[in-house]
């Protein structure tokens, strides 16, 4: 016998090609993309229509979340009952929804991320607000279709009053596309759909006076309108969104960080952890305690900072390196007419009204329809009481009903469901009273019926509709927004709240850094005791104190050729006492890199110059200009060989001398008019050449008016020198001797230019510091061994020293 069955042969590719297009379509349309017109998902919107169909309304009791999950699933939604559930939960969180549309009574978790309790335990009703997007729903307003068993009929749209997709805003990721459409102010989007409605040629930007942005229901602030602007002309854009803090001060004088509000879709608990996690790692410092006093509604992190710190700069740095500052990409696809389109915020709004406008027409028709039925019945009725001692006697004589209605229709000219209305009326209606009130009633239809048809018939009607009933939405649910619009982080900076005052900028040999008001140096008369300088570890010495403002920039070289911007108010300020902080936590500097030159610039002009010398010798002189707009992560500051670092960096003013010095106890004099400026990323040309091959460069100092040159080697000897004893030569030549360095000396670890009334400040390995001044030092030759400046036990030796020029009333 042979099969009935036909077999076609089908290639593998084309069948594949043919399923997924087909797989890719049903999720586009019936899962992942909200329709432009209702705002909902398939499965939201199934959701609201069971709890419509189950008269779970915001006026009656609470039903079982179970009840409302088994009912989508059983009757419209055929798929697992937790993505029906956690569909719903989420219609009801405040903190998801900016205008919930399902009440919940229960657990519906938390923004800490905590899990809702288990649909059993869980109960749920509509909000009120929610009546508006199914209203009118019964009045043929939509088109119905064949549930997944064609056993019962769904709507494939909701009659929403309310422009629901920008209202609570949507997301989704489909097969080659996804949406993320951020919630809005109701009161914002009903003036933007009015003004649209009265100038229909309005241009997005004149909309956006009226609906200024996305407003969340965590609130936060949007910083910078660049992104909104984006996503409302193309569709597309990102929005950075930051907590809202603000400041407090403990009993005991601490500064508090108190944030009382988080952007979008932050998990409070896992911002807890990163801010730990950050403390713990020292990638933040100044922290002393961090704790959570939020309670229900009201959010409240608090975070206790040590004596001290900057409570600005400190929240600056939280929101660089945490969820504080998160960024919302808008990416606004939905359906229109059944396609998946990017829309922009003029599209999604005229699709709103045009979807009202229908709304409108097709109600309308159905109460017209209705009233004419009424109508209808309403003149049978009317001609029976008009003549009713003949219908009356017509049915007293009929033998049936079949019989009075044949013998009514005819003799009057009803139609059978005239008749039939005059042989079900009750007999209380034939008093004088009733019949009265039957005649009215048909006169009051007709004039309903006549206005209805004038609302069919005259477009600026249903448009008066429209308009009315935003106005009456606006007034009912309109509220203010809850997400402020500020400028941009870029735009508005830390400079408006810091005062640009005259400050002490301490910086140590091993980075770390302090701002002192000068203010406070100068409380002290002269010739006093002075006051406990910058707390250093055993092993650090204050290396550079100048003055500088607070709103103006430190250029900080690193050894790698890298140079960072740092804002002098951005360094950490502290008391005289006080440790400061390192750089490593001011500056993002990469693993082994050191800042070895900080230069205070108060503006950058044209003129001056960057002079760097490195490790191998080269020189290179650089237009300030070039360093005046520097990235958050730095640039290049200037290329380096594999095995070369830079050493020091000076400003010029073009004509500057120029003294480089080198282990070995040489040193080259000349003028910097023999380096041509170069750009920024050049390696630069030869400054000295070395006479040894395991020479190199271990400093640099720009001659500035008459001083001696001091050199200091690593067993502790040194000496100072008149800086005519120095002669100029041409850039690139070996030098002469500055220092002997012999095995009593050892390597030269440093020179400087100095002046009699300066202070040392010598460093051992050892963690060893002396302080003597200038003059304490002998002037002597250049070719001679020098002095013991500092005595140094075997296994020790000077790994840097640095020359302080005394700040009155302070003590270094």
């Amino acid at each position: 016998m042979e099969s009935a069955l036909k077999v076609t042969p089908v290639k593998i590719e084309d069948e594949m090609r043919s399923s997924f297009i087909d797989y890719s379509m049903s999720v586009i349309i019936s899962r992942a993309l909200p329709d432009v017109r209702d705002g909902l998902k398939p499965v939201h919107r199934r959701i609201l229509y069971a709890m419509y169909d189950l008269k779970n309304f915001f006026n009656r009791p609470y039903l079982k979340s179970a009840r409302i999950v088994g009912d989508v699933i059983g009757r419209f939604h055929p798929h697992g009952d937790s993505s029906v559930y956690d569909a719903l939960v989420r219609m009801a969180q405040e903190f998801s929804m900016r205008y919930p549309v399902i009440q919940g009574q229960g657990n519906f978790g938390s923004i800490d991320g905590d899990s809702p309790a288990a649909m059993r335990y869980t109960e749920v009703r509509l909000q009120e607000i929610t009546n508006l997007l199914l209203q009118d729903i019964d009045k043929e307003t939509v088109e119905f279709g064949p549930n997944y068993d064609n056993k019962e009929l769904e709507p494939l749209v909701l009659p929403s009053v309310i422009p629901h997709l920008l209202l609570n805003g949507a997301s989704g990721i489909a097969v080659g596309m996804a949406t993320n459409i951020p919630p809005h102010n109701l009161t914002e989007l009903v003036d933007g759909l009015l003004h649209l409605i009265e100038k229909p040629k309005a241009s997005i930007e004149e909309l956006m006076q009226f609906v200024k942005g996305p407003d969340f229901p965590t609130a936060g602030c949007i910083m910078g309108a660049a992104g909104i602007k984006s996503a409302y002309m193309t569709g597309r854009g990102s929005v950075q969104i930051r907590a809202v803090a603000k400041f407090e001060e403990t009993k005991s004088g601490k500064d508090l960080i108190v944030v009382t509000e988080l952007p979008y879709q932050v998990n409070k608990a896992k911002l807890l952890e990163r801010i730990a996690e950050l403390v713990r790692d020292k990638k933040i410092e100044g922290i002393t305690d961090l704790r959570d006093e939020s309670a229900q509604e009201d959010i409240r992190v608090v975070i206790e900072l040590k004596k001290g710190e900057n409570p600005e700069i400190l929240l600056n740095n939280l929101y660089n390196l945490t969820p504080l500052q998160s960024s919302f990409g808008i990416n606004m696809v939905a359906l229109e007419k059944g396609l998946p389109r990017l829309l922009n915020l003029k599209q999604i709004l005229e699709s709103f009204y045009q979807h009202r406008r229908e709304i409108v027409l097709r109600r309308t028709a159905y109460d017209l329809k209705k009233a004419e039925e009424r109508a209808h019945i309403l003149l049978g009725l009317k001609i029976a009481v008009e003549n009713l001692d003949a219908v009356v006697d017509t049915i007293k004589k009929s033998a049936d009903a079949d019989i009075a209605q044949a013998q009514l229709i005819e003799r009057y000219k009803l139609s059978e469901i005239q008749a039939k209305a005059i042989l079900e009326m009750r007999l209380a209606r034939l008093t004088g009273l009733e019949r009265e009130k039957i005649i009215s009633e048909y006169e009051e239809i007709m004039k309903i019926i006549k206005d209805l048809t004038d609302i069919l018939q005259n477009p600026a009607r249903v448009t008066a509709i429209v308009v009315h009933e935003l106005q009456q939405l606006r007034e009912k649910f309109g509220d203010d927004r809850k997400t402020q619009l500020m400028a941009a982080a870029d735009d508005f900076t830390m400079e408006s709240l810091v005062a640009d005052e005259e400050v002490a900028v301490s910086i140590t040999h091993h980075g770390y850094v302090k701002r002192t008001p000068l203010s406070q140096i100068r409380a002290q008369r002269r010739g006093g005791k002075g006051r406990k300088g910058m707390q250093t570890r055993d092993e650090d010495i204050v290396k550079e104190i100048f003055i500088t403002t607070n709103h103006q920039s430190l250029l900080c070289f690193t050894n790698q050729g890298r140079v960072h911007e740092l804002k002098v108010y951005r360094v950490p300020e502290a008391e005289l006492a006080g440790k400061g902080k390192h750089f490593a936590t001011l500056a993002k500097l990469n693993e082994e890199e050191k800042v070895v030159s900080v230069l205070p610039v108060r503006e950058f002009t044209e003129g001056h110059y960057i002079v760097s010398v490195t490790k191998a010798g080269y020189i290179k002189k650089t237009d300030l200009m070039a360093y005046s707009n520097i990235r958050q992560n730095g640039l290049i500051a200037l290329k380096l060989d594999d095995d070369d670092s830079l050493i020091a960096c000076a400003i010029t003013n073009g004509k500057n001398e120029i003294i480089i010095a080198t282990q070995q106890g040489k040193a080259i004099r000349f003028n910097e008019e023999e380096t041509r400026p170069m750009g920024r990323s050049a390696r630069g040309v030869t400054g000295i050449r070395f006479g040894e091959e395991n020479d190199s460069v271990i400093g640099m100092t720009v001659i500035n008016g008459e001083g001696s040159i001091l050199s200091i080697c690593e067993n502790g000897y040194g000496k100072r020198t008149p800086l005519e004893e120095y002669p100029a030569q041409s850039r690139g030549g070996k030098g002469v001797f500055t220092i002997k360095v012999s095995e009593r000396n050892g390597n030269v670890v440093g020179i400087q230019q100095v002046a009699d009334q300066d202070h040392l400040v010598v460093m051992t390995s050892a963690g060893k510091v002396t302080r003597f001044t200038v003059e304490e030092v002998g002037l002597i030759g250049r070719l001679t061994q020098g002095v013991k400046l500092v005595t140094v036990e075997d296994s020790e030796r000077v790994v840097g020293f640095a020359k302080i020029t005394t700040l009155e009333g302070e003590e270094i």
